[in-house]
């Protein structure tokens, strides 16, 4: 009979098969947003920060790289420190989207391209954000002239080159700066 003492069992099953699988969601988020902070975490560590089984670990990880969850192991390099003279520009790109394939396809054309490290759908004034590395200022200006600029349904371009990086995927690129004026005393 519904309702009655028979179903008390059945609905804290039910309640506690629910707690366990939030819980299980939330140690697996844990992994990647560890992973994610400093990709050379060894499992390990992983294990003893979330709780988890060294095991359980190692095989949810090795199924998020064969599943795509986890694209690639990334470093952040400060390449100014280092001396390289990159220029990065950050091209805002209007498109005629076309039927049946909205701005996928231009996007596919666009992100084949060498020099772009990203392309994203973005929303207001245009409709992609394009990521352009170069050797030189002038070698980012000829991308977008001759092979952007040009490309069919791209109807305008806004290029904003980066002058100085002070935070990148979560790490301070900035130096600390101390206030050396002297203290006023009232």
């Amino acid at each position: 009979m519904p309702g009655g003492p028979v179903d008390v069992p059945r609905r804290f099953s039910a309640i506690l098969a629910h707690t366990f699988e939030a819980a299980a969601r939330h140690s697996m988020r844990e992994i990647l947003e560890i992973l994610e902070r400093d990709s050379r975490t060894d499992v390990g560590r992983i294990s003893a920060m979330t709780g988890m089984p060294v095991a359980d670990v190692k095989a949810q990880i090795q199924a998020w790289e064969k599943s795509g969850v986890i694209r690639r192991y990334k470093t952040v390099i400060d390449w100014e420190r280092l001396g390289d003279d990159k220029v990065e520009a950050f091209i805002d790109v209007a498109v005629t989207p076309e039927r049946g394939a909205g701005f996928d396809d231009i996007a596919a054309r666009i992100y084949r391209y060498p020099e772009v490290k990203s392309v994203m759908l973005v929303s207001g004034g245009h409709d992609l954000r394009v990521v352009v590395e170069g050797c030189s200022i002038k070698a980012v200006a000829g991308f977008v002239a001759e092979k952007l600029a040009s490309l069919d349904r791209v109807t305008a371009t806004n290029t904003h080159f980066l002058l100085k990086r002070y935070k990148e995927d979560g790490d301070v690129f900035a130096e600390d700066t101390q206030d050396h004026r002297l203290m006023v005393a009232p």
